[in-house]
């Protein structure tokens, strides 16, 4: 029986990016399939379900940024945006938007590579760190199911990218224990910082979390701030387990 080849949509204006990327991608394994502006890449990605999307930032009719925003109304696929812009705060547009992370141009191959094959493993994970063998841990109206990958807040869904997930998953697993920027991005990103403005990924996500669990993300109570290190999940006790 053939083996499941993980499908990457890499959309981007230039055609000689798509052309490489599609050759390379292809070579180690993946399916590939290409967009060359914002509103063929939504209708590429309606029709082929991808596994991931490699997304261009600077794109005619629709920007990369537009795309993610649509992407992340029906879908948690992991995107990795590719930016030129060298304004540190256009990096972290993406990923508030719901980006999983980012490279920049000129960008190496072998890195994109690299990230989309931690991104990708990180997503797919099923197995746990310090979550209880049954694979569901309750914090206060909190519940973790990391067997399915789910989190509720009450009865309700919130959907989390895996990368989201991945991270509220080291976090938890060893509640308590304060996590430096660098020891998450190299835990659940696969990679160390090679400069400061790379861990905003980290900050991001965790602020993306903060504002899907928190009651009041401004003042966190699960998620916490470590002064001078990183962050931490609040401590779970017997008695914070509902």
């Amino acid at each position: 029986m053939e083996s499941h080849k993980e499908k990457i949509l890499v959309v981007d204006d230039e055609a000689s990016i798509r052309r490489i990327l599609e050759t390379r991608l292809s070579m180690i394994g993946y399916e590939v399939v290409t967009a060359g502006d914002g509103e063929e890449a939504i209708a590429m990605f309606r029709d082929e379900i991808p596994d991931l999307v490699v997304l261009d930032v600077m794109m005619p009719k629709l920007d990369g940024y537009g795309v993610c925003q649509e992407l992340r109304k029906e879908s948690d696929v992991p995107i990795i945006m590719l930016t030129a812009l060298s304004d540190v705060a256009d990096r972290i547009t993406g990923l508030e938007l719901g980006a999983d992370d980012y490279v920049v141009k000129p960008f190496s191959p072998k890195e994109l590579e690299a990230r989309i094959r931690s991104v990708l493993r990180r997503v797919d994970r099923n197995t746990s760190s310090g979550i209880p063998s049954s694979g569901v841990m309750h914090i206060s109206n909190i519940r973790i199911d990391a067997n399915k990958r789910q989190v509720y807040k009450g009865d309700e869904r919130i959907r989390l990218t895996g990368m989201e997930f991945s991270l509220l998953e080291l976090l938890v697993g060893k509640s308590g224990e304060a996590f430096s920027r660098a020891d998450i991005l190299q835990e659940v990103w696969g990679y160390t910082p090679e400069r400061h403005v790379d861990t905003r990924v980290v900050d991001v996500h965790i602020s993306r979390l903060r504002a899907k669990l928190e009651e009041d993300p401004s003042n966190p109570e699960l998620i916490l701030t470590a002064r001078g290190t990183g962050y931490l999940f609040q401590r779970i006790t017997e008695s914070d387990e509902g």
